[in-house]
Order: structure tokens, then sequence, then C-alpha cells
């Protein structure tokens, strides 16, 4: 039972707490419903002696209203959660009775009476109705399981990896064969696909995973004359996707420099670190029981806004936490479990501390161009500023001075026309293994050796290590 050092701690209205001026013996409902949503969320108190203005009247006859409680709770709620009832004494010698629901097992929790029967989850500080989807996820839980461990319809025999197999040997120099698709949760001991298999599947059948990307015209969908610059709708393995978007993202952004005494220093306009982790967050923790809703990033000329289907796991808004104090909340684990393995993101630890991290570290980041994130029940949207937006609508800087990496890379001299392809493919701030690279170019390993170890002898890269798991980094081009 959680203890508390002063009355501070109990008033107030969030996500773990709710109040109540008195216990309504005959309208029941009016707190039950809170023991329903605590139960099914993530636990909380409910306070019984405090107004809706904060302040502090008490109860006439706390003991009896314990009993009552309880023996409502036993009565109404189905199954009854586990539950913990409790005094306190404020400074005015008002009694208050605390009622702590821990967060339920045996899920959905439902209050029912008067002839209906209906459950509740916690959304910020509300108590609201579970809908159809709501109650999918809390059986889902109420048995241990989460969506993508479950078994889809679609036989794994109809099926390829291409993606996932090519992911894999690259990372851990291993070939991936039939038995680690069971053992990694991608096919169900009847032979089908688990959802999870179904989603990494190079033709993926489930087609709310898209992800759909624009580059609009202006700073709102309806910018200009013509309102989008580019679009693209992708379609496949969750690989795939996560490529596919990621290639979209660098083909509708810029990057600017300015000169250094013996340098070029290069400002994007959105740091790869950080969007990389907003898309992966995007396809591993969206919630893929809402069907019909797919991942969509949207480029205006001031923000990148990427949106995934589903709000916090645990109810809260994200705008109302702390960042650096999320903990990582897995909606699919064994998705993570396996993307995890692919190198694409950590076991454990939110990356929504890395997404903004990664920005205060960049070059051209100020306070006001910091990351935002926002959540609701159905939603999740990351916003990332455009860095360079502001820069360059005081400045007006040339046109001729605003190019791609292709661009900047061309007039390096003594390097190969291979080695200007190797480095317009790399983006700074990214690790990349000699395999990924011989993948972009098209070309052998060992000769995509050769190559990179002579960018590294002449300053042009950087190399992590002498192993097998050395990865090179792109340095700003010589002057």
């Amino acid at each position: 039972m959680r203890q508390f050092n002063n009355l501070e701690e109990l008033i107030g209205e969030a996500t773990e707490y709710d109040k109540k001026q008195a216990v309504e013996l005959k309208k029941p409902k009016s707190w039950c419903k809170s023991v329903s949503a605590f139960a099914n969320t993530s636990g909380g108190i409910l306070i019984f002696g405090i107004a809706n203005d904060n302040s502090v009247i008490g109860l006439p006859d706390a003991e009896h209203d314990a009993e009552a409680v309880s023996e409502i709770m036993k009565n109404r709620l189905s199954p009854v959660p586990e539950f913990h009832l409790s005094f306190h004494v404020a400074e005015n010698g008002k009694k208050l009775l605390l009622l702590q629901v821990f967060k339920g097992e045996e899920t959905p929790y439902y209050y029912s009476a008067d002839g209906t029967t209906e459950a509740y989850i916690r959304i910020g500080n509300e108590s609201v109705p579970a809908d159809s989807t709501d109650l999918k996820r809390l059986v889902l839980r109420g048995r241990n399981s989460s969506y993508d461990s479950q078994n889809s319809p679609f036989e794994a025999a109809d099926y390829s990896f291409t993606k996932l197999r090519e992911r894999f040997k690259v990372w851990t120099g291993k070939s991936l064969v039939e038995k680690d698709l069971s053992s990694f949760g991608m096919i169900g001991t009847n032979g089908n696909l688990t959802n999870t298999g179904a989603l990494l599947a190079d033709e993926s059948p489930i087609r709310w995973s898209r992800v759909f990307c624009t580059r609009w015209n202006g700073k709102t969908k309806g910018g200009g004359i013509v309102d989008a610059l580019n679009h693209a709708e992708y379609a496949g393995s969750l690989i795939s996707l996560l490529n596919d978007a990621e290639s979209f993202i660098k083909n509708n952004s810029k990057t600017i420099w300015k000169k250094l005494p013996d340098s070029r220093l290069e400002l994007p306009e959105y740091v790869h670190r950080s969007y990389f982790e907003a898309l992966v967050n995007a396809l591993i923790h969206r919630d893929y029981l809402i069907n019909g809703s797919e991942v969509h990033i949207d480029i205006f000329d001031d923000r990148m806004e990427i949106y995934s289907p589903g709000g916090m796991p645990d109810g809260t808004l994200i705008q109302d936490r702390n960042i650096k104090g999320v903990p990582s909340i897995r909606r699919n684990p064994v998705l993570a479990d396996i993307f995890a393995r692919l190198g694409y993101m950590e076991r454990s630890g939110s990356g929504l501390g890395k997404i903004r991290e990664a920005y205060e570290f960049s070059a051209n980041y100020s306070q006001d161009k910091a990351p935002v994130f926002y959540s609701d029940r159905s939603q999740f949207l990351v916003t990332l500023p455009n860095l360079n937006y502001e820069q360059l609508q005081k400045e007006a800087i040339p046109s001729d001075k605003v190019a791609d990496v292709a661009d900047r890379v061309a007039d390096i001299a003594d390097i190969s026309e291979r080695q200007k392809q190797i480095l317009s493919s790399m983006e700074i701030g990214t690790e990349y293994s000699s395999n990924d690279i011989a993948d972009m170019i098209g070309l052998k390993g060992a000769m995509t050796r050769r190559l990179l170890n002579d960018l590294v002898d002449k300053g042009l890269l950087n190399k992590t290590a002498e192993t097998n798991r050395r990865r090179y980094l792109k340095v700003p081009p010589a002057k």
C-alpha cells in the first residue's frame, strides 16, 4: 500500500487518482466506474472526502462508508478487483477514506447493475466506457497475451521472409533458419503464422499495417495551389515499411551547410536518429487492433508529423508525462523482441528520450525546436520541427547552397564514382556495416570493404572497431 506524507499528494485528479466528495450509496456507479477503470488500466486510488474544489470536507462516518464500499464492490464489480481500504486524517482533523485499486490480471473488470454491464478504462483524468477495441485488448491482457502473439488465419507455407532474412544476416552474420521462425514467435503450433509473422512477411496480408507518406506544400494540408508535392503508400513487411518510410523522409528533406575554417558543417532539417526512432516506435508500438487506421508521415515546410494508431498502453497522456521518466511499455512484445534482435531497437528503455536527446545534440538545435509528443485515446503523434525552417526564412540562403548529399560530395577530389555513391548513400550520424553499404550500392562485400578502407584513410569515414562488428560513420567532407 502506498504511503502518503502530506495531503497534497492525495489531492488532484490524474490517471492514477480520482476524488469524490462522498460515498454515493444510491448511485454507486458514480465511483464504481473509477474502480473498474483503475483495475482495467494501471491501478489507482479513489479518495472520498474531498470536494471538487479540492477542499477537505471529510466523511461523517468513514468506518461505515468503508464497509459499504466493500459490500458494493463485491456485488457490482465482476470479477472483484484486488483492493485495499484505509483511512487518512487530514491536518484539519477530517477523516478521508482511501480506496486503492490494484491493476487487474483478470481483465476486463465490469460494473454490472440496472440491467447494464459496462467496463471502463482510464484516459488521462477520466474514466470512460471501454469500446469494442478496448474490450478486445482487455480480453487479451486477461489471458496474459497480446495481439502480436495470436495465431492468424494465414498458413505459414504461403509466405516468404526475404527482407527479414536479409536484415538478420547483415546484423548478426548468421542465417535465419526455419526453426527460428517458430522460436521467434512467428509461427504458431497450428502451422499458421502468428500476427507477428503476418506483419513481417514480405507480402504482409494485414492491410492496415501500411504506411502513408506525404510531403505537403506549405504548413498545412491545404497550403497552396498544389496541396501535396509528393505522396507514397507503402505495404509489405514491417522491415520494408521502415526502410521505405526512412527513404521517403530522406528524399523529401534537405541539408544545408555552412563553411568552417577547414571543413563544412552539415545542418539537416531533421535528425536521422530522431525520426528513425519515431518510425520504429510507430510501427512496433502502434495498436494493430485498430483496423482501418495506418501510420502516417506528414512532412510540412516547418515540421514533420509521425502519427500512429493507439494511445499510451497505460492510459496516460504523454503530454502530461516527463519524457525522461516514461518507462518502456511494449504493446507488442513479440515484435519488439524481434526488432531488438535485428538491431533496430533496444530491449529496454524508451525511444522517446532518444528522439529528444538526438535533437538536442544537433548543431542547429534551439529550445523552441524540441520534439513534441501528444497522445489521446486513439493516437500517438510525434512532431519533429524543421531545424532549418526559420533560418532559411530569415537569411534566404541561396538555393545553390541547399543541396542533397550527392551534390555536395560530387566535388570531392581523388575518389572514385563508387566511393561518391557510397558517401551519397550514407547519412551523418548513422552507423553502417560494410554489408549495409554493399546492399545499397549493389557491390560485392570484399570490394566494398576496400573502398570503405580507402575512404577511412582519406579521412572521409570513421570506423568504430577493428572487429567483424565494425561500423562506418560518415564525417563532413573536406573543404
